[in-house]
């Protein structure tokens, strides 16, 4: 499906064609159904479909979405998306999350865990996830404390632990499993 209108409301995109939404959402796992938290099937998926600045700027990268200002009406190109959202961090995390949804994986908001992804090999509640990721700078100072409390965390929850470090181009994931001793 290629050319789908999403409307970009401040922070957000939103999807509101019914098939467009139930396709986005079954056929890779994007965006969230405003009306309905956790879908179990196709026809739980209602429009509007809400998609976070990431999901908005990968699939226009990728052709899928014409984003479309809510007040001028106007189409959006990428550059115009990149002006909007696209500080350091959102540059910086949307690097990761673009390489591991290329790599197949189905890319989740981790904020409930603390991380800044949750990654499903399947999608959500078809498996869980089995990892979380937190993205870093490769100059960026990694607190031991800080580790320790994600690596508890993610333990907590039966996840493995990964740090993501970002240095210009390359990607380097470090994966952390929890040790009893």
């Amino acid at each position: 499906m290629k050319g789908i209108r999403a409307y970009v409301v401040g922070d957000r995109s939103v999807v509101l064609e019914e098939d467009a939404a139930k396709k986005l959402y079954w056929d890779g796992f994007f965006g969230h159904p405003f009306t309905t938290p956790k879908p179990k099937t196709q026809e739980d998926v209602k429009p509007p479909l809400v998609l976070s600045p990431l999901e908005t700027i990968y699939l226009t990268e990728k052709g899928v979405l014409r984003p479309i200002d809510v007040k001028s009406g106007k189409e959006l190109s990428l550059e115009d998306l990149w002006k909007m959202w696209g500080s350091e961090d959102v540059k910086l995390t949307y690097s990761v999350y673009k390489e591991l949804r290329d790599m197949g994986f189905v890319v989740r908001s981790g904020l409930k865990y603390g991380s800044d992804f949750a990654v499903y090999e399947f999608g959500p509640g078809i498996d869980h996830a089995p990892f979380l990721v937190d993205v870093k700078k490769a100059d960026e100072e990694i607190d031991p404390a800080e580790m320790v409390r994600s690596g508890r965390m993610a333990h907590g929850v039966k996840k493995r632990l990964i740090f993501s470090i970002v240095k210009g181009d390359k990607i380097n994931h470090i994966v952390f499993k929890w040790v009893l001793p």
